[in-house]
């Protein structure tokens, strides 16, 4: 599971077997739709799940959080099991 930070200062939410890659991949233009008109994009924090399914109930919860709970888990502030 990982968060981009977007060239706009969004944020961008996703889930990948191959990290390097996939973040080589946003920053072609070959990524999510979401980050190919903001490009480029930056990997600001990730987390290493045990399996697939993991690391989508992982992104759904990010997803969930506002834009400062998000900001304050790539600073470190929020604990990485931090639901809310």
């Amino acid at each position: 599971m990982y968060l981009l930070a977007c060239s706009d200062k969004t944020l961008y939410t996703g889930w990948t077997t191959d990290l390097t890659k996939r973040v080589a991949t946003h920053n072609k233009g070959k990524g999510a739709r979401y980050t190919r008109s903001r490009l480029p994009v930056r990997l600001v924090y990730y987390e290493e799940c045990v399996s697939p399914s993991e690391a989508l109930k992982r992104e759904a919860q990010i997803k969930k959080l506002g834009r400062q709970a998000k900001l304050q888990l790539v600073a470190g502030l929020l604990d990485r099991e931090n639901k809310e």
